[in-house]
């Protein structure tokens, strides 16, 4: 229970700022992304014995975070809809930045942009823009093929840059 316990706390020191920061580009908010880390520690913890290794822990760890991130939005897309809110609304939430964040226009623009992407399109657009990984990486995590990334993080780019022309 010892080493199990050692090794979970390296993942904490390891992991936790990277995955902070993919989670704050799916969600937004500072909070948000902080109590889904939180969850995301929680669910690690209770599956780290039973993780065998067959995927590099990286990718495992993504894949916890990127469902935990999903279901926390589809969560908040309902509760918007049961408060009657608009979905540009919420939006517009998770791009405004929060008191810490000190960006120019441009950036600000660029988040919106993003902000306004459906789910997948951003979770893609994060893991291969700012995470820089590989679509072979970003198909283990998400489970899905790489022909069907490549598409998806090519039509991400194309409604980002679409929302920056018509917003210049």
């Amino acid at each position: 229970m010892q080493e199990l316990e050692t090794y979970f706390n390296e993942l904490v020191r390891q992991y936790s700022e990277p995955l902070y920061w993919h989670v704050r580009t799916m969600v937004g908010s500072h909070e948000d992304a902080d109590d889904l880390l939180q969850d995301i520690f929680v669910k690690v913890w209770s599956a780290l014995p039973r993780f065998r290794g067959d995927s590099d822990v990286f990718t495992w760890l993504w894949r916890i975070a990127t469902n935990e991130t999903l279901s926390h939005l589809r969560k908040a897309r309902v509760r918007a809809a049961l408060r009657f809110a608009h979905i540009d609304t919420e939006a517009e939430k998770v791009s405004d930045p929060d008191p810490y964040f000190d960006g120019n226009a441009a950036l600000r623009s660029l988040r919106k942009a993003i902000a306004a992407l459906p789910d997948k399109q951003r979770l893609v657009f994060s893991l291969r823009y700012y995470q820089e990984l590989n679509y072979e990486q970003i198909s283990e995590i998400t489970g899905t093929s790489v022909g069907a990334l490549k598409a998806s993080y090519h039509i991400a780019f194309e409604k980002i840059k679409q929302f920056l022309t018509d917003n210049d």
